[in-house]
Formats: structure tokens, sequence, C-alpha cells
């Protein structure tokens, strides 16, 4: 068993739980999207009815965002505030810095999801948001997961990183 470094022991310290502020789905492409109470989420296919379609590797199954960037873009842009569908993405969580999941997993309601990347913003966000709207995201547009285990999860759920056994950790 490797031996942990002080900044493994830091890496790995994350006391603190988020919660799911919002939920959402992209039914098809360039609809509207669909909020919701509670979502089933399925290996290999994300929350169901979202609009992905990918395979069981894909590393964007589902999309999370920080409710506390939401605040920090639409500051950039000179607004009081920017609703979470405007994103597209499928989970707004609070009180949990997401990039400090990054190589780990997490619990969300019955549901496990792996950190697979950061979740950049696209061309779109210029027309969404305006002029400097992809800008404003860059370092704000969330994450991508993949689902380890598929369940149920809902608003109000705790986000929770999981410690992987030590043969797991990258």
């Amino acid at each position: 068993m490797p031996e942990s470094t002080p900044m493994q022991t830091l890496l790995d310290t994350l006391p603190q739980c988020g919660r799911v502020e919002w939920i959402g789905i992209r039914p098809a492409r360039g609809e509207p999207m669909q909020l919701l109470e509670r979502a089933t989420v399925t290996p290999g296919k994300g929350l169901d009815g979202d609009r992905f379609k990918g395979r069981d590797t894909s590393k964007r199954q589902v999309t999370l965002i920080q409710k506390e960037h939401l605040h920090a873009i639409a500051s950039c842009l000179q607004r009081e505030a920017i609703d979470p569908e405007v994103f597209r993405r499928n989970i707004v969580v609070s009180g949990l810095n997401l990039l400090a999941l990054k190589g780990k997993r997490f619990r969300i309601g019955g549901v496990v999801l792996e950190y697979t990347g950061l979740c950049h913003p696209c061309s779109k966000m210029e027309t969404a948001l305006g002029p400097g709207g992809y800008n404003a995201m860059r370092g704000h547009g969330g994450i991508t997961t993949r689902v380890v285990e598929g369940g149920e999860l809902a608003l109000g759920d705790e986000v929770q990183a999981l410690l992987l056994p030590q043969k797991d950790q990258p």
C-alpha cells in the first residue's frame, strides 16, 4: 500500500457535504430543459429522459455545476441572477467545491458518480447568456461524471465524497 503524502492527505480530506438544489434534463437538442424534483439515473445512460445517448464508457453521462458559480457568472455579466436551466447542466449543487471531487467517486441519494473532468462552456453560451457569456463561464462550467451505480436522486439530497480503496486510487 503506497504511503500517503501530506498533499494526498489534503486532497483526500473533504468533510463538507453538498446539497442538490436543482435537477434538469434536456429531452432533445435545442429543446428547453425540463425541471425535475427527482430523477432515475442509469449507468451508461445518465438521467432517464435526458438526450444523452452515450456509451457505458462515456465520461459525460451526468453534468453538475455549483450554485455558487451561477452567482459568479451572473456577476461577470453584470446581472443579478441567471436561471440554472440556461447552463444546460443536469444537477446544481451547493455547499461543496466540485473541483475537490477530482479523482473521486461521490454519492447523491442512491446514485454513485465518478468525476471524469471539467465541463467547459460551449459556443452556445454566447447566445444563451449574451456577449461575453462564453468567457464569463470559463472556469465555472462545472464537471462531467460517469454513473458507477444507478438509482434515484432528488432535490435536497446530500452530495458526499466516497473514499476509494487504496488500490483504486490514481
